[in-house]
């Protein structure tokens, strides 16, 4: 699996086990994503599939690197999906 494949799996990931924000993003702790056996079960580095993510600018989380333990409550947050733009010649035409 590539670095792509990967950090699209953890955004499925995140979804599945975070929180819904008003804004459309989810949270999840590291501890959630890391204690999850699905999560072990496909990511063989999910502190590198999470900084791959982050520089990506899909996720945002505080700090660089994320240990198990001391990072279990370092909340991750999926940024919302941007929307498709829509210009008003297609809202009146749907109108």
């Amino acid at each position: 699996m590539n670095v792509e494949e990967e950090v699209e799996r953890l955004k499925e990931e995140i979804k599945r086990l975070g929180k819904i924000q008003a804004d459309g993003s989810y949270k999840v702790t590291f501890g959630v994503l890391f204690h999850d056996d699905k999560c072990a079960n496909i990511f063989e580095a999910l502190v590198g599939t999470l900084r791959a993510a982050k520089k990506r600018k899909f996720v945002a989380y505080d700090g660089e690197l994320l240990l198990q333990g001391v990072h279990d409550n370092v909340e991750i947050m999926l940024k919302p999906s941007p929307q498709p733009a829509t210009s008003a010649g297609d809202a009146v035409a749907k109108a």
